[in-house]
């Protein structure tokens, strides 16, 4: 379509494929370019860079070697996140390619591009205010949210994996596939296992961290319930395809967003950095009360990996599977069935097949949930570049709070809560059409 290429023609950048595959890649691009100048700004070195920007950091009220990477990593974010929030809002009710708001979405990248530079930029000259306050709180719920958006892909993901191999497995050479199978899920509890030792061994003390023995024991309980829980008679006979190897993926993703909230606790004594762990560093200089902030660290490098991976993946997916669909609020196999390349379809540009406009009857996502999930991510990122710290109350420095454990222990609760229903609604719900 004209619109898809009123750009694309220019710079002959654009890949061929389906019209909303190329479309939510470019718009991943979008994104991913915005954590990589997120990551920039927390570099060494750049704080003096920073300093430079007219009214961003005055010296004398808070100490802006500490506080300047953080300041611009959430303006960075906030022009990503009102981008991404424009859009969902824009493309509400979005039918199909031919509602005048489809040629926004699918086209006019250049001035799209322009307009989410020019949102970053003019953040930096809000004034400071409450801005990073409020700001943090919003990061907060918003990353919640994100977190349990990646237990739904990795739930499908996971789907998607068994019921490949367990067709695979049906075809010819069953004891091959299910022998991958089998090793899959086992290094899936090995790795379960392994965590979740080493925390009781270097985030727990016999006489103190109450609360991460118990956040520990909790999590370990409720995923062994859940792994029993998948291979119940009745959760068989009513979803054939549930097994252990969906249940090992969660159980792996609940034990890094609990080793995640407790990197996050105040208490030093229960929260040793990695580093330290291995004995290559120490977090507090002598002399120093607070410990030199070190934003890159190992849980925000492993939650950086799974975020690459999800976007990626909401990007690319096309899930058969009907309960994430509807999570997701991507249309019904019906409409996938037009995901197919049609050669009526096909721009053909300079002797080139280019992008198939592949939504003319209806949409194979929603466009607004598209975004929202991007708006999410922004946010995300945002804490976990951050390592979810804040200001203290004189702006001298960065620390963790309790709010920050509990937001990220309590959606380790809530993931193992929606992947226990995506296992017992089918029986739940009997009138519903859960095929």
């Amino acid at each position: 379509t004209w619109y898809h290429y009123s750009i694309c023609s220019t710079i002959q950048c654009c890949p061929s494929g389906n019209n909303s595959t190329v479309t939510r890649l470019i718009y991943a691009f979008f994104l991913l370019l915005g954590v990589g100048i997120a990551c920039i700004m927390l570099m060494p070195g750049m704080e003096e860079q920073l300093k430079k920007i007219p009214g961003f950091c005055v010296e004398g009220h808070v100490n802006c070697d500490v506080l300047v990477g953080y300041k611009a990593v959430y303006r960075v974010c906030f022009g990503m996140a009102m981008f991404f929030l424009l859009f969902s809002l824009l493309m509400v009710k979005v039918k199909s390619s031919q509602d005048p708001r489809a040629a926004v979405h699918n086209g006019f990248w250049f001035f799209k591009f322009a307009a989410a530079t020019a949102i970053t930029v003019g953040a930096f000259f809000i004034p400071e205010g409450a801005f990073t306050t409020v700001w943090f709180y919003i990061g907060m719920a918003g990353a919640f949210c994100f977190i349990l958006i990646q237990l739904v892909l990795l739930i499908d993901f996971a789907h998607s994996w068994n019921e490949s191999w367990v067709e695979k497995m049906e075809e010819g050479n069953s004891r091959c596939w299910y022998a991958a199978l089998l090793s899959a899920t086992t290094i899936n509890y090995i790795l379960s296992l392994v965590s979740l030792v080493m925390f009781y061994v270097y985030y727990t003390h016999t006489d103190g961290c109450t609360e991460n023995k118990a956040f520990i024991t909790v999590n370990m309980l409720l995923c062994v319930g859940a792994s029993v829980m998948s291979i119940l008679p009745q959760i068989q006979e009513s979803q054939p395809r549930s097994g252990l190897l969906q249940s090992s993926i969660v159980t792996l993703y609940t034990m890094y967003l609990t080793w995640s909230a407790m990197t996050n606790e105040p208490d030093r004594k229960c929260n040793p950095s990695l580093l330290g762990i291995i004995g290559l560093n120490n977090t507090t200089p002598a002399g120093k009360d607070h410990p030199v902030v070190q934003w890159w660290d190992a849980q925000g490098i492993v939650g950086l990996v799974l975020f690459l991976m999800c976007v990626l993946y909401s990007s690319i997916r096309n899930s058969s599977n009907t309960q994430v669909n509807k999570l997701t609020l991507t249309s019904d196999e019906s409409a996938l069935i037009e995901d197919g390349p049609h050669p009526e379809n096909f721009d053909v540009e300079d002797g080139e097949n280019r992008a198939v406009d592949n939504e003319k009857d209806g949409v194979t996502y929603s466009y607004s949930f598209f975004h929202f999930m991007l708006f999410l991510a922004s946010l995300y990122i945002m804490m976990t570049l951050t390592n979810w710290y804040s200001p203290d109350s004189s702006y001298e420095t960065m620390t963790s709070k309790w709010p920050s454990v509990w937001v990220k222990i309590s959606s380790s609760w809530i993931c193992i809560a929606l992947y226990v229903w995506t296992l017992a609604a089918p029986l739940v719900l009997v009138n519903r059409d859960f095929d």
